[in-house]
């Protein structure tokens, strides 16, 4: 079990993932919380659910309940570092399950509702995904420990 956390958590990359980690985990907060919440002008789990519920994902509430849990705390493990692989493989995840089903047939342009957005962070998601958390993150301080 030390070994996989250990293998989970390591991280070869230097600073520079902070400054993708920090507004993606904010992004991806925020989208979370208009779900789960209804903050920042959403719907919350209900008016979420009946939206999914209509597009062909059912149960509504639950697919609401799973892409805001996500997104929100995906996204607050990724801005903490903590974790970062595992929470970027299930925004990773989310992100694909948005393009297809919701943004892939208005396009590309997101004036258009279109997939660009959800791409964007479908990339970043992939990336912190392979490169890990990097030196400024708790992931970096739990690898420390288990190596002594």
């Amino acid at each position: 079990m030390k070994a996989l956390v250990k293998r989970i958590t390591h991280s070869t990359a230097g600073f520079s993932t902070l400054a993708l980690r920090v507004p993606v985990g904010i992004i991806f907060m925020a989208h979370g919380a208009q779900k789960l919440f209804g903050w920042f002008g959403g719907y919350g789990l209900e008016g979420t659910g009946q939206w999914m519920a209509s597009m062909g994902m059912e149960p509504g509430v639950l697919m609401a309940f799973m892409a805001g849990s996500a997104e929100f705390f995906g996204g607050l493990f990724i801005l903490l570092g903590l974790l970062t692989r595992p929470a970027a493989v299930a925004l990773a995840f989310t992100m694909v399950i948005a393009i297809a089903s919701v943004h892939l047939s208005n396009g590309l342009f997101m004036s258009n509702n279109g997939y660009e957005y959800a791409l964007a962070l479908l990339a970043a998601s992939v990336s912190l995904a392979l490169s890990g958390s990097g030196k400024v993150a708790i992931d970096n301080a739990i690898t420390t420990r288990l190596a002594k």
